[in-house]
């Protein structure tokens, strides 16, 4: 039998093999590479759209930040012009009561009684004022308690044969206003 050597066909073969392993590797390494930069800029488009929709929300955040500042403001303005409204109409409802509590005052004041000064704060008035004795003032209490528009007289001082007055007895009392279609 003939001796064949077949090592440079195996070596030939194994460098062929070598050779096509290489350029299998060099080609799935472009692949791979390929695909890599294909998925990286991919991922890039959709971070740049994304960054590009948190611009946007932030944009119309901040406007509707503003428009929540303005309906803020206008809600305050509105409570400001309630309040002063509610105050208007208080003054508008509350005009004729200065004329029945005059008018009370008037009525409720016997003979031989002058009042000198009349003050308010709030529904508490002070009556000071002079008379002939103090059954007038007495009866000038009841007269007042009698009336719908003025409640509760209490006496405060009376000073008799004052300097300024020395035949009259000098009084002050006080009285709360009230309204006769309010319930207490």
């Amino acid at each position: 039998m003939a001796r064949i050597n077949l090592l440079p066909w195996r070596e030939a073969a194994k460098k062929k093999r070598e050779k096509n392993f290489y350029i299998a590797t060099g080609v799935s390494a472009a692949l791979s590479l390929v695909v890599i930069l294909i998925v990286h800029m991919e991922m890039e488009d959709k971070i740049k759209f994304q960054k590009h929709r948190n611009q946007y929300l932030t944009e119309q955040i901040s406007v509707l930040d503003n428009e929540i500042k303005e309906i803020k403001t206008l809600e305050l303005s509105k409570a400001r012009l309630l309040n002063r409204m509610k105050v208007i109409q208080q003054l508008q409802k509350s005009r004729p009561e200065i004329v029945h509590l005059y008018e009370e005052l008037v009525l409720a004041t016997p003979e031989g009684a002058q009042l000198l000064s009349v003050t308010q704060e709030g529904s508490n008035i002070k009556i000071e004022g002079i008379a002939e004795s103090n059954s007038r003032i007495s009866s000038f209490m009841r007269n007042m308690d009698k009336s719908p528009w003025l409640t509760d007289p209490e006496l405060i001082v009376i000073n008799a044969k004052t300097k300024e007055h020395p035949n009259f007895s000098w009084f002050s009392l006080k009285v709360r206003r009230s309204r006769p279609n309010e319930k207490s």
